[in-house]
């Protein structure tokens, strides 16, 4: 049997918004958006609110990372999967826990105290170094872009 088909995962720190629920699902075809994060999975009014972004063709569903991690290998050949993290450290426990993520698309990560900008849309502090450097190490590719029609980049030239 075949993995799950993940057509993408993207780290965004806004999860579902205009960009992600139009444009990306539209460019990707996706069918079933996954959104993998443990506080968002327990907070109903967040999810309703991602939920009247994506056109109503398109289904979402809301796990805690272990349940991600658990139920992934389960979906259907027809699941159209759009995979989408709150950050690094997300990212890399679903690859660590078998998901099969070979490629990020790396949108936004907001600017913090403690952190460097590296675009304009990615700022990071060491430990999202550290966590990049070990998706590197396990032959991820990571592609920093905003939109599909912007040219990406290797976000480990930026760090």
């Amino acid at each position: 049997m075949s993995g799950p088909n993940i057509l993408l995962t993207r780290i965004d720190n806004r999860l579902i918004h205009g960009q992600v629920g139009v444009t990306w699902v539209n460019h990707l075809g996706a069918n079933l958006v996954v959104v993998a994060n443990d506080k968002v999975s327990e907070d109903e009014v967040q999810k309703s609110l991602m939920d009247m972004v994506l056109p109503d063709v398109i289904q979402a569903r809301y796990f805690s990372l272990k349940k991600t991690i658990d139920v992934i290998h389960k979906a259907s050949p027809r699941q159209k999967i759009f995979l989408v993290v709150k950050d690094v450290h997300d990212a890399l426990a679903l690859k660590e826990g078998g998901v099969p993520i070979d490629h990020i698309n790396v949108g936004n990560m907001h600017y913090e105290e403690g952190k460097k900008q590296i675009s304009s849309t990615v700022s990071v502090d060491e430990k999202d170094i550290e966590a990049f450097k070990r998706l590197d190490e396990l032959n991820v590719e990571l592609d920093l872009r905003r939109v599909p029609d912007e040219k990406g980049q290797n976000i480990m030239n930026l760090l």
